[in-house]
């Protein structure tokens, strides 16, 4: 048994948000069946041909999903979505709150439903396209990231993936709740919600004094030696978080004790010196010697790997082969350990239409019927 097996997850979902968040679902055992529609499907299907003919984007967020296309705006369509809307524990949405009013859907009470919005349903914003470079950049995420005077979005979609995360766990507070009380819920979020959640540790800094921390690219803004250091054949990054690291790490590169080094706040204020202290004492060493010498003296440190190395990282060796349309990509399984998994395939668009409707209790003439209404 997984901890989802038998819910059932219905989710008009489209990009990275929603998907990610079903993605998760599906991974604890939940049966999610995502709407789609036809033709096209999830626009996030084509971002890139990276993993046979769907996108890396889409390949990640829709492992073990059941696919439907399906014209909602149809009756037709629209009855097969109230039949999969009276059959499932969990709705989720991420179409724009407009086209969500426009549905107006029966929710039965024992339902739970989960609305993601870019911005929220009032409010000057609520209105606007939200991506997530875009709410990275409103949030404030853009405007602390880079060096110097460039800014740079993350390189990861983190407002789509801060939502997800935090959906998911709604959602199964939720399940957890309606054991409890048979009552179902509404979840509203918002990805500029999910990304300010994020954001609190840089608000509160700057709040506390007066500025935001500057821009200082893979280096810690207020904490040092806290980033990539140079040496012979690469660079190795240092954490160095504590006095007790600092005293080692001195030690080590045989610096004797100075009052401009003496606390995190002057190593930061001087780490221009300190960075060049680090790099003439690590110069003449390649970056696995380095980190050979830094783990003997309990020094935090890790190598700066391209992502192109991450496959055959040392340390991951439960890699597994997951069908996609065209293909298979290797990927990786869920991060916390402690229950049954197995990869589901990603989804070809409609692949599960007749399955998914004969479990509705459509009959074969009826199912033949909506494709060629092109309900389908």
């Amino acid at each position: 048994m997984r901890p989802l097996d038998g819910v059932v997850v219905v989710s008009l979902e489209q990009a990275v948000a929603v998907p990610y968040a079903t993605r998760l679902l599906a991974d604890l055992g939940a049966r999610v069946i995502k709407v789609e529609r036809p033709g096209t499907g999830d626009f996030a299907r084509h971002y890139d041909s990276s993993c046979g003919e769907v996108s890396s984007y889409f390949a990640w967020t829709n492992v073990g999903k059941e696919s439907v296309s399906l014209d909602i705006t149809h009756p037709g369509g629209r009855e097969v979505l109230d039949r999969l809307v009276a059959r499932a524990d969990v709705l989720l949405c991420n179409l724009s709150p407009r086209v969500w009013q426009r549905l107006a859907l029966e929710l039965p009470p024992e339902l739970i439903v989960g609305e993601l919005s870019g911005y929220g349903w009032d409010g000057p914003y609520a209105d606007r396209k939200a991506f997530d470079a875009l709410v990275q950049s409103e949030a404030g995420l853009v405007s602390l990231t880079g060096e110097g005077d460039v800014m740079a979005r993350a390189g990861i979609s983190v407002a789509d993936i801060a939502a997800g995360v935090q959906l998911q766990a709604a959602v199964l507070a939720a399940l957890l709740q309606r054991g409890r009380t048979g009552e179902g819920a509404r979840l509203r979020l918002s990805l500029f919600e999910a990304m300010a959640e994020w954001m609190h540790q840089p608000m509160l800094y700057a709040a506390g004094t007066g500025a935001a921390a500057p821009r200082s690219g893979a280096h810690h803004p207020s904490i040092a030696p806290y980033g990539p250091v140079a040496c012979a054949d690469g660079a190795v990054h240092l954490a160095v978080q504590n006095d007790g690291q600092w005293q080692r790490l001195c030690g080590l590169i045989g610096l004797a004790p100075q009052e401009r080094f003496a606390t995190v706040a002057s190593r930061v204020e001087h780490r221009a010196e300190l960075q060049k202290l680090l790099e003439r004492a690590f110069s003449d060493l390649t970056a696995a010697e380095l980190m050979a010498t830094l783990d003997a003296a309990d020094v935090p440190a890790a190598l700066t790997r391209p992502i192109t190395d991450l496959p055959t990282h040392p340390q991951l060796d439960t890699w597994v082969d997951v069908r996609v349309p065209g293909g298979t990509a290797r990927m990786l399984p869920p991060p916390v350990a402690g229950f049954e998994w197995s990869p589901g395939a990603v989804p070809a668009l409609g692949e599960h239409n007749d399955a998914v409707l004969t479990w509705l209790g459509y009959s074969g003439e009826e199912r033949t019927s909506l494709r060629v209404r092109s309900v389908l």
